[in-house]
């Protein structure tokens, strides 16, 4: 059965779950560090984090706030009233044998995010909730024993929970990075992907086209890579047609991903909500917030990605372009002050700089210094190639220097050597000397013969003599005047 053929007769389902780290500087219920990266194992953690008996939790207010935050950027209700529940499971990486989570009262209610497809269309995914949790640490396998790092121990979570509005893998990726700018563009997570600031655990089903009933699902854990959850659909769909046509059964399991086989294997049997014996936590007071309250602290939310892309509207962009853009708030900033500074064109101009300058532009110390660049830089740069006096390609040049400089555009192109002579006097004497080249005279000839195109031919000789300095739209213009 070919893949087209399964997508006739059988339709995919997906909802995802997207546990995202809140960007605060302790953890959750303990005051130890929140930052993990790069620490040796078990060194940011408390006492509480370790669940040794008599340690109370207190909430840290930070993560609150950042998930009032996250309600705006998914468009969702905060509730006025949320509680924490204790989610009961066995596990050495929870040495308190239960996580505190909130099952019954979370504080991000029903949302819904729209993603831009690459077609040009969005798909609309509906938001179920998204609740607060506490991460658990991280198990490392050798042969026949493990180690326990609780570094990630108590580390601040909000658990967003899709409806299962997806029914293609392209959706489920357009989906996730979706979430990732909002989450990010909110300020809420710092949205590391390689140190799981957030991890998608993808639910796929396979059903009938046509059938009432979702198939049972199977939920692919811990996927960190918008490309991870894309591969990941498209290989469950096939696994699970594949075994419906077989006259197999598909059993409701977590699935781990390997990225090196680019294939899922089952891990366990996936638990229903009742084994969990979930139950109100009594060491945590409920979450009481006002309306007011609610509405102070959502005000405090930057742009988010839907209010760039209305603002770009106008510069006509293509979709890649806007990407590229949106992969990097700062950028995204940038081009929007430029455009209410210096107009849509200037605009347009340096977007496309941005995007052509991909491979340059995305080091960590490239976007940390853009941080604090001025619109001006990158508006004298674009006014310089208005008049002529750099070339594209110069222009690109003096572009990267500029992102992370503070030159000036122009003292930059003048330290490269790169700014385009515009003095026709100077131009002429160079196209003279050109025509009366003896070299010139068959492209002389092939012009006079009607053969245009190779006037090119002449100006790149006019290039090559003044060094690449000549501006070549008068060069141009000067040989046509001569012949």
């Amino acid at each position: 059965m070919t893949i087209d053929e399964m997508h006739e007769k059988y339709e995919m389902t997906i909802g995802i779950e997207c546990h995202t780290q809140l960007a605060t500087g302790t953890k959750l219920f303990s005051g130890a560090d929140n930052d993990a990266r790069d620490k040796s194992p078990n060194s940011v953690v408390s006492p509480i984090d370790f669940g040794l008996p008599g340690m109370l939790p207190v909430l840290n207010r930070t993560a609150v706030d950042l998930a009032i935050k996250a309600g705006k950027a998914l468009n969702a209700q905060i509730a006025n009233v949320s509680r924490f529940d204790r989610k009961h499971y066995f596990y050495p990486d929870l040495p308190k044998g239960y996580q505190t989570t909130q099952m019954y009262h979370p504080i991000i209610l029903a949302g819904v995010v729209d993603a831009p497809l690459e077609d040009g269309t969005t798909v609309r995914v509906r938001i179920h909730h998204a609740h607060m949790e506490e991460d658990a640490g991280k198990l490392t396998h050798y042969g026949d024993y493990s180690l326990v790092d609780l570094n990630r121990a108590g580390t601040p979570l909000i658990e967003i929970v899709s409806e299962p509005d997806m029914h293609s893998p392209g959706e489920a990726k357009a989906y996730a990075a979706e979430l990732h700018r909002l989450m990010t563009y909110a300020e809420v997570t710092r949205g590391d992907l390689y140190h799981g600031n957030m991890r998608f655990d993808v639910n796929i089903s396979v059903a009938l086209k046509g059938a009432v009933e979702l198939g049972k699902r199977a939920e692919v854990k811990n996927l960190n890579s918008f490309r991870s959850v894309e591969k990941a659909a498209e290989y469950e769909f096939k696994r699970q047609v594949e075994l419906l046509e077989t006259g197999g059964r598909v059993v409701q399991e977590t699935r781990g991903w390997d990225e090196t086989t680019q294939k899922t294997s089952s891990q366990r049997s996936k638990e229903d909500a009742q084994d969990y014996r979930y139950m109100p936590d009594a060491d945590i007071p409920p979450i009481v917030l006002s309306n007011d309250e609610i509405a102070e602290i959502q005000a405090t939310v930057p742009m988010l990605p839907s209010a760039y892309r209305e603002r770009w509207t106008v510069l006509s962009l293509d979709r890649s372009v806007v990407d590229s853009l949106l992969a990097t708030r700062e950028y995204a900033r940038l081009v929007t002050l430029i455009q209410e500074k210096a107009g849509d064109a200037t605009a347009k101009r340096v977007a496309h700089w941005f995007s052509s300058a991909l491979g340059h532009t995305d080091s960590e110390d490239v976007v940390a210094a853009a941080k604090t660049l001025s619109p001006d830089g990158f508006i004298e740069l674009a006014e310089m190639v208005e008049k002529n006096e750099l070339s594209s390609t110069a222009a690109k040049d003096v572009f990267i220097e500029l992102l992370s400089s503070e030159e000036t555009a122009r003292s930059i192109a003048e330290r490269k050597n790169v700014l385009q002579v515009s003095d026709e006097g100077a131009i002429a004497t160079i196209v003279d000397e050109v025509l009366a080249d003896p070299s010139s005279a068959k492209a002389i000839e092939a012009i006079r013969n009607g053969n245009d195109k190779v006037i090119g031919f002449l100006v790149g000789r006019v290039m090559k003599k003044s060094q690449g300095k000549a501006n070549p739209a008068l060069a141009q213009k000067l040989i046509r005047e001569r012949l």
